[in-house]
């Protein structure tokens, strides 16, 4: 079969397997086991379910993943930053009935998966571009904040505090003398020691060392009824069953706004997956593809009652560190989760909470991003105080309303963006007849004496439309006054109504200040445009030209008109 892969012998294509890198592939696969199995237990306690629920997921995921996704080495799998926002959703509506609660995910995870299936159906795969980078950014150090916050009690031994970051944070600093010293003794080792491993011996599946070692001790120390320590209690072995999700039109309508912000999330995330390898890999991003892997992963997720399944990147990252080089590592780990759910589930009774916190402590303290906050301060203050914004509307307002505040800036940047106008007045170098630049970045550039040469770097659309006639007619009355004005519009492949009615209109004030208009180098579609709107008609087919030098010498003075 066909092998693509980069100039170093990279990952190869995603339809072709050989035994030159299936070694490879298989421990990657079982490293991979090594992290999404105390990941997977870990994830389901945050989002208030069963610890084998987790596992139930990657049996789902992994497989279907492997058939319809695109990308070689993304791991579809429950991340942290998504069971705690199932949890926040559902929580609410449930109450206090586990029953309720267990349906109520169940169906969240079925509409998010058919959300993510009738998008890439559609061929929404932009729509996740309405997070800005920084803005997703701020949104998950506070989700990272957020999940930290409700996962301090089980490493301190405490009881959940209620409310929002701020008042569980503030209930456990005011209970601090109240800890249990054999908890925090287990949740603070297992978190130094798996930092400890991941500095010092990173393809170590650190995650399963610690699961082991608190095992084992546990047991011979008798951790639970002697010392107090919360356990995980024993859990059914084997494959799970179908589990049809209860579907209501209350229930559904309940859902639906959040699921909308949750499929949102997931996606950004696993397309940021995606994008940050798919340079290595020489694989393009096939944003609707991805979708409709995601949309199915999801729905047999949900069928086998499980977790939303998204992009984790601290997983895909793990993936890659471990060699893996297309998806057939992560059907080495769905079998192998498997084997544990049908074997090895009477060793996991006994497993110490704790160093689930830990596991999940661990996995978030990567999705607080200082060094990149830093860096969107130095660059641009907008772009960080929007990532601001994002980061405490979830430590303060909580996930949800932090998921629309984050939106809500994202919109308003687009907006503020949108409706700019950034025009360039050109002018030629000396020495460089042929030249066009900007006069505002080269000072030394001169303009054509009579004639104004205006290039719109951006596109001509409804919303800056206005702006642009604003900005255009200021310039044509500055003094001296030109005697003709050149258009150049690079980024439009086309014009709306709002900008071609807009055209017309300058058109019109121009020719009765007696100010020629000619436009240069206009798109197909934009040319058809301008011509069935009868603008070309008002100004003259002949103000259509090629470059810029050909209309200013056209439009120089003494020059013949047509």
């Amino acid at each position: 079969m066909n092998a693509t892969g980069n100039a170093a012998g990279g990952w190869i294509g995603p339809d072709a397997f050989s035994r030159s890198f299936l070694r490879t592939d298989i421990l990657a696969g079982l490293t991979l086991w090594g992290v999404l199995v105390p990941e997977g237990l870990a994830y389901a306690g945050m989002a208030g379910l069963p610890v084998q629920v987790g596992l139930y997921t990657l049996v789902a995921s992994l497989p279907l993943y492997f058939l319809l996704g695109r990308s070689p080495v993304l791991v579809c799998a429950a991340t942290s930053a998504e069971s705690i926002m199932l949890a926040a959703i559902v929580a609410p509506l449930a109450g206090a009935d586990p029953v309720r609660y267990a349906v109520l995910a169940g169906l969240l995870v079925l509409l998010t998966g058919t959300i993510f299936l009738a998008a890439g159906l559609l061929r929404l795969g932009r729509v996740s571009a309405f997070l800005s980078k920084p803005v997703m950014t701020g949104f998950i150090f506070g989700l990272a904040i957020s999940i930290a916050a409700n996962q301090l009690h089980k490493i301190l031994g405490l009881p959940r505090g209620h409310g929002d970051i701020p008042a569980q944070l503030a209930h456990l600093a005011g209970h601090l003398d109240q800890c249990n010293p054999a908890t925090v003794a287990v949740g603070g080792g297992a978190l130094a020691l798996v930092l400890l491993l991941e500095r010092t011996l990173p393809r170590l599946p650190a995650g399963l060392v610690i699961m082991a070692l608190g095992i084992c001790l546990s047991r011979f120390f008798n951790l639970g009824p002697d010392h107090g320590v919360a356990t995980v209690a024993a859990f059914p072995a084997g494959l799970p069953g179908i589990v049809w999700p209860h579907i209501n039109r209350q229930d559904l309508l309940a859902l639906a706004p959040a699921s909308l912000g949750l499929a949102l999330v997931a996606f950004s995330q696993a397309l940021g997956a995606v994008a940050g390898y798919a340079g290595k890999s020489g694989q393009p991003v096939e944003a609707d593809r991805e979708l409709k892997a995601l949309g199915l992963a999801n729905l047999g997720s949900s069928l086998l009652g499980g977790l939303l399944a998204g992009g984790s990147m601290s997983s895909t990252a793990v993936n890659v560190a471990a060699g893996a080089r297309t998806r057939f590592s992560t059907l080495v780990t769905a079998f192998m989760v498997v084997l544990t759910l049908c074997f090895f589930t009477p060793a996991l009774k006994g497993l110490p909470e704790a160093i689930l916190g830990a596991v999940v402590l661990h996995a978030v303290l990567g999705l607080m991003k200082v060094a990149e906050m830093r860096r969107y301060y130095r660059l641009n203050r907008i772009e960080f105080s929007l990532a601001m914004v994002a980061l405490l509307g979830v430590v303060v307002l909580d996930i949800l309303p932090g998921l629309v505040l984050a939106v809500a800036a994202s919109l308003l940047r687009l907006i503020f963006y949108a409706g700019n106008v950034n025009l360039s007045i050109l002018g030629q170098l000396d020495g460089c007849a042929p030249v066009w630049v900007d006069t505002g970045q080269y000072p030394q550039a001169r303009e054509t004496a009579g004639i104004r040469v205006l290039r719109l770097n951006m596109p001509l659309f409804f919303a800056n439309a206005g702006k642009f006639h604003a900005v255009v007619t200021q310039l044509c009355r500055q003094q001296p006054s030109p005697r003709a004005l050149v258009l150049h519009l690079p980024a439009n492949p086309r014009l709306c109504i709002t900008a071609t009615d807009m055209l017309l209109a300058v058109a019109r004030e121009l020719r009765a200040a007696r100010v020629e208009l000619a436009f240069v180098d206009p798109a197909p579609e934009t040319l058809r445009i301008l011509r069935a709107s009868g603008l070309l008609a008002l100004v003259g087919e002949a103000h259509v030209y090629p470059g810029i030098a050909e209309a200013v010498a056209a439009l120089a003075p003494g020059t013949p008109r047509p």
